[in-house]
């Protein structure tokens, strides 16, 4: 590659669900000849590694109103602005032909600084209802791509639906042969996003449990669960027989996702994603916390095409969870068109799509 290869700049803030479409994107850019630089905070670090090697990673410091005390939090806006100086500095000097923002705190110098340069710019929102950040950049951006269609938008900004990227580990599986539920070995893979979710901790393991003998011998689970979880969900399968493989983090997830018979899981964009991506029937938990509960509008598509079964973070519930898993893995036929289903709202050319908005940004930017 040469040195004169156009420079994309991309942040992206510190969860799986920004990292991954980010990286997704990195990786087609590259094909093309571009040079590549990912601005992310430390949390955004611990996915890198799933980066291509010839992605320059930028480390900034984290500066987020969601966490800590009132003097951290009165200390975040000195922080944004020091990064935004500096973001601009080495803007000036990088000369990137576009910067994309996927969203969180870390996006902000680097969006801001395109904004202050006028380098062309776009953000990508994986959810149908745009995040803090891309809610304020996005009236200050050439484009507003969209995971999630259709995406709620302020007054006067028009989305381009381009679909969730995956990464080529998904897209190598896409639409995988697909083992219906039968008396054999089946799998239940169990994520709660990124890092795993306490509440699918607390309440899948004795669903899983509850299940007739006949379903149980031929289960094994792999299940996403938090460090200050893992200890007690893995002694609570292992104390009921299961075979499971309990982590904070799998970084072989679409693996296990194309192995897997039934995928119970969180709502997160990336997930819905990749769930497609592969085909695979789901049960789904949105997050319930989540900004204008927007996981439950992720999950809309999959549940509306009869992929998924959606489950309200209220009606999770140890005996009906137990039951919705049995009536997945005792049905075949009915299985296997959930899997079928969901690949029909797959989007697995969205890299592409995202990537070709960001050549013609570039041309509309060397023509100005």
């Amino acid at each position: 590659m040469t040195a004169q290869a156009p420079l994309l700049v991309i942040a992206a803030g510190g969860t799986g669900g920004h990292m991954f479409p980010a990286q997704a994107l990195a990786e087609v850019m590259l094909r093309r000849g571009w040079r590549v630089k990912l601005s992310t905070d430390a949390r955004g670090a611990r996915y890198t590694s799933g980066f291509p090697h010839t992605v320059a990673i930028e480390e900034i410091s984290s500066a987020t109103f969601a966490r800590g005390g009132v003097l951290a939090k009165l200390v975040v806006p000195f922080r944004i602005a020091g990064g935004i100086i500096g973001a601009t500095f080495r803007m000036r000097a990088e000369k990137p032909a576009v910067v994309v923002g996927f969203g969180g705190y870390p996006t902000i110098p680097a969006l801001a600084a395109a904004w202050i340069l006028r380098k062309p710019r776009m953000v990508h929102e994986q959810n149908g209802i745009l995040g803090r950040v891309n809610k304020v950049f996005s009236t200050r951006v050439d484009r507003v791509a969209c995971g999630t269609w259709p995406t709620a938008l302020p007054e006067g900004v028009e989305g381009v639906h381009v679909g969730n990227p995956v990464r080529a580990a998904v897209l190598e599986r896409e639409q995988a042969p697909y083992i219906a539920p039968g008396d054999y070995p089946m799998s239940i893979l169990v994520i709660g996003g990124s890092q795993g979710a306490r509440i699918l901790s607390d309440v899948v393991p004795p669903a899983i449990a509850a299940l007739s003998t006949d379903i149980l011998r031929n289960i094994r689970v792999s299940h996403q669960a938090r460090d200050e979880d893992g200890e007690r969900v893995a002694k609570f399968y292992a104390e009921h027989g299961i075979d499971a493989d309990v982590q904070p983090f799998f970084r072989d997830v679409p693996a296990r996702m194309s192995e897997a018979q039934l995928i119970i899981s969180r709502a997160g964009a990336s997930s819905v994603a990749d769930i497609s991506v592969i085909g695979r029937p789901s049960i789904l938990i949105p997050y319930a916390a989540a900004t204008g509960d927007h996981q439950s509008a992720n999950a809309r598509a999959l549940v509306e095409a009869g992929a998924a079964i959606r489950v309200p973070e209220s009606k999770l519930e140890i005996g009906a969870l137990s039951q919705q898993i049995t009536t997945v893995l005792t049905n075949p036929h009915g299985a296997l068109q959930m899997a079928r289903a969901a690949y029909k709202c797959a989007v697995p050319d969205a890299p592409q799509r995202l990537a070709d908005m960001v050549e013609e940004l570039a041309e509309k930017g060397n023509g100005q």
